[in-house]
């Protein structure tokens, strides 16, 4: 009852063309709502910075030297995007999409986080129904994900933002619940995901995941095809350019890690066949919207959904190899490469889950960032201290943060002003509430008056 009248009160404001802030006060206490658990990692914040990569990029060495801004707060040109600052709103799965359909709610809160000149990553969003693993997730699929989506650019769009729409398949990391007629997940391999592991079902209970089938090999140009599909819907709704979510355990990861991916065909085997799943992926959309407008998320090093490989180096250096050739057969650069960094301390309901080493993740941005012939986007536990330092050392291009941006709609200004923030509230990360959790986050100005 709480959540449904939360829900008349908001779209009422909405409708009527009013200011949802008093909305917004009177909702409900935490106590009043349903509460989903954790399910996703947390970071552990470190004490020390990163090596500082031996060269600086030609893009951040200019733009530095045209400001006497602190890089982080300098212009960038991001492909075709004239970027303002180089702080970027990182993907996150917030589960506010009713029916998988993109809604108001959502139109506010990136909305809220947009600034002019700003680039602003979506959360994940699902290329088809067999691609989905969670409840409340948006798609982009079906006329209906499109015409939604279009509130949530056209919000963006109207403030002077860019934003770009992630791409997503969970694979394995489904239920039967979600996939059509209660078949069994998707991917590369039937390995299962272990019991540390949770899937967040439909109620918002969590239960353990079922195991997968592999996909034949006459299956999969068709999850290719789901992609490129993905990405030309995405442009069709307004948004600027697309990031196919490669990282974190998903279906692109299942195939390229070596210790899930057992097939024996052209798609298994030697690092050169795990890639080329990854590779006709990237082409695909390549050819079907520009190079321009094609991005991709990696996380080599991390281990999650029992997503982890033996030689996760070699593994990051062999995907950078495949995008500089592609941006040289087509003569032009890609978006960017957005790279999670592994110095993060994953948990599961407390339950602490092996990380790298610090030299093996400064050995694997450090090589990535060299190798790499393009923008590169740095995301992974940064605060404001190691975000300046980063940016300004030429470590990366662009910072991605995920739950501090959460917390405070205006993140940019509290950032660059050193301003206080607001602290989030996980037991809200994925619950259905339009504004508990989700659209409730003050300003700075609201609640210095408060």
């Amino acid at each position: 009852m709480a959540l449904t009248a939360n829900l008349s009160r908001y779209y009422t404001a909405l409708a009527a063309n009013i200011s949802t802030s008093s909305v917004l006060r009177q909702a409900a206490a935490p106590s009043r709502l349903f509460v989903a658990p954790i399910r996703f990692l947390s970071r552990q914040s470190f004490q020390k910075r990163f090596i500082s990569a031996t060269t600086i990029t030609k893009a951040s060495a200019s733009s530095m030297a045209e400001s006497s801004e602190p890089a982080l707060f300098a212009p960038f040109n991001l492909g075709p995007f004239q970027l303002s600052h180089r702080v970027v709103l990182s993907p996150m799965t917030r589960n506010r999409a009713i029916a998988s359909i993109p809604n108001e709610a959502m139109a506010k809160y990136y909305s809220d986080r947009t600034t002019e000149g700003g680039l602003l990553i979506t959360e994940g969003t699902v290329i088809s129904q067999v691609a989905t693993g969670g409840p409340r997730v948006p798609g982009i699929y079906t006329e209906e994900h499109i015409e939604g989506w279009k509130k949530v650019t056209s919000a963006v769009h109207a403030k002077g933002g860019y934003i770009v729409c992630q791409l997503w398949h969970v694979g394995r990391a489904s239920h039967t619940v979600y996939q059509p007629g209660g078949a069994a997940p998707v991917s590369s391999s039937t390995k299962l995901i272990s019991e540390r592991w949770k899937c967040q079902m439909p109620d918002d209970s969590f239960e353990d995941y079922p195991a997968p089938r592999a996909l034949e090999t006459s299956e999969i140009p068709g999850v290719v095809e789901e992609f490129r599909q993905g990405a030309i819907n995405a442009i069709k709704a307004g948004f600027d350019g697309i990031e196919i979510h490669g990282a974190q355990g998903y279906i692109v990861e299942q195939f390229l890690k070596d210790t899930i991916n057992d097939r024996t065909d052209e798609y298994g085997g030697s690092l050169e066949n795990r890639l080329r799943f990854l590779v006709e992926i990237v082409d695909a959309i390549v050819s079907a919207i520009g190079p321009e407008k094609t991005a991709l998320r990696i996380s080599p090093v991390v281990d999650y959904l029992d997503a982890y490989d033996t030689k996760p180096l070699a593994l990051g250096l062999g995907v950078v190899e495949k995008l500089n050739k592609i941006q040289e057969e087509v003569g032009s650069k890609l978006l960017y490469l957005h790279v999670i960094q592994p110095r993060t301390m994953a948990s599961f309901f407390g339950q602490d889950i092996a990380k790298p080493s610090e030299d093996e993740g400064v050995l694997l941005l450090k090589n990535l960032r060299n190798a790499y012939k393009g923008s590169f986007i740095s995301s992974g536990g940064y605060n404001r201290e190691h975000a300046l330092e980063s940016v300004a050392a030429g470590e990366t291009d662009l910072v991605s943060f995920g739950r501090l941006f959460l917390a405070n709609p205006d993140f940019v200004k509290r950032l660059k002003l050193n301003l206080p923030l607001n602290k989030y509230r996980r037991e809200f990360f994925y619950s259905a509430d339009p504004v508990i959790g989700y659209n409730d986050y003050p300003f700075y100005e609201e609640k210095a008056e408060a």
